[in-house]
């Protein structure tokens, strides 16, 4: 026999591997919106992922930012007063930890901007990106692409 784990399983450990102990991962908006919004797209997904969470031990960030994209995003799905609700709950979650972007962060975001200028990446995406990198996060609940442009690891 060869050595070495069929392609599948080990995509498969990979996979498992970011709901280990102590793993953090970074929320983006679009979990935070097919979550409560049924008739998004990803509705499901989100659900499956969301459920997987709650069972580990992640630890889950996001900014401001994405919290501010996202209640605008889901406001205009719902209501502003749902919207409202799921702010209250979301800022005294002890499951999720909310990252302020500094000034460093934001220098940072710029210079991703530019680099991907041709790829049009919004700047709160770039902004998440240096978050991130800060943080030594690699993987990410949502569904933006652009993240794996900019060799995050979508989950799924």
């Amino acid at each position: 026999m060869g050595g070495g784990c069929p392609e599948r399983l080990v995509r498969e450990s990979r996979r498992l591997s970011v709901w280990g102990q102590g793993a953090v991962i970074f929320v983006d908006s679009g979990a935070f919106i097919a979550r409560v919004v049924v008739r998004d797209q990803h509705h499901q997904a989100a659900m499956r992922l969301w459920t997987r969470i709650q069972q580990s031990d992640v630890r889950c960030i996001t900014t401001n930012v994405v919290l501010s994209e996202s209640l605008t995003l889901i406001a205009r799905a719902t209501t502003y007063e749902f919207a409202a609700t799921q702010a209250r709950e979301l800022y005294a979650s002890r499951a999720l930890e909310i990252e302020r972007p500094d000034f460093r962060d934001e220098v940072e975001a710029i210079n991703l901007f530019s680099k991907y200028s041709d790829q049009r990446v919004s700047f709160a995406d770039c902004l998440s990106f240096a978050v991130m990198k800060r943080r030594s996060v690699r993987d990410v609940l949502g569904f933006d692409s652009d993240f794996e442009l900019a060799g995050f690891r979508l989950l799924r």
